[in-house]
């Protein structure tokens, strides 16, 4: 049986530590990205996270924004250098993605180390005392982990959205996009999910609080 905690989704991956160094330009920006081993796709960006990058939808005015399983970091530093006005929060259960993540910041934005905050937990439970609500919440869902914890997040999502905020996802279509499409629109008859794109196998949603 394959040890758990070699997952990049356990907390203290029981993998021998080398740390990498990786560039990648995104949105006509070059970014450089530590990353180490225990992590999701760390020798280089993941197809997904590249496709979903490129075409999520990332709100003009300053915001409250967070990167959910953030891994290294890709995404939320990207929102960072995009929308400099907001505040963004990372959050990942993996410690060595934190550390990434917290050093990737550095490295990339030239901002407040206040309004770029890195959290270490599973999903939501850094902020449940916090009563903080986002504008948009960004995820990579780990799909491999299994698709039933992430039909259980989408059901308390929209608890931290704001009035008129968004949940913004991608999924590979064999891993079940077409499945979550239709358990959204059945699940939530009063609120709204939309396509933004299918590209190379992905598709990438956005899921509106309507009320």
């Amino acid at each position: 049986m394959e040890n758990n905690n070699q997952h990049y989704y356990s907390e203290f991956p029981n993998v021998e530590v080398k740390i990498y160094t990786i560039s990648e330009s995104l949105r006509r920006h070059l970014y450089i990205f530590k990353t180490i081993t225990g992590v999701f796709s760390f020798r280089k960006i993941d197809l997904g996270t590249k496709v979903f990058i490129e075409h999520m939808v990332i709100p003009k005015d300053p915001s409250v924004l967070l990167d959910l399983g953030c891994g290294y970091g890709p995404i939320g530093i990207v929102l960072g250098y995009e929308s400099p006005d907001s505040n963004v929060y990372l959050i990942d259960i993996n410690k060595r993605a934190i550390w990434c993540a917290k050093e990737n910041i550095k490295i990339n934005l030239n901002r407040d180390k206040k309004s770029v905050l890195t959290l270490s937990g599973n999903y939501f439970e850094p902020i449940k005392n916090k009563n903080l609500k986002f504008d948009a919440i960004y995820m990579n869902p780990p799909m491999r982990q299994g698709r039933k914890d992430f039909l259980k997040l989408i059901e308390v999502i929209p608890s931290y959205l704001k009035s008129k905020g968004y949940f913004q996802f991608v999924i590979k279509k064999k891993m079940g996009a077409p499945y979550i499409l239709n358990f959204v629109n059945k699940n939530f008859p009063n609120n709204n999910i939309e396509i933004i794109c299918k590209r190379s196998g992905y598709w990438v949603f956005r899921f509106f609080q309507l009320n």
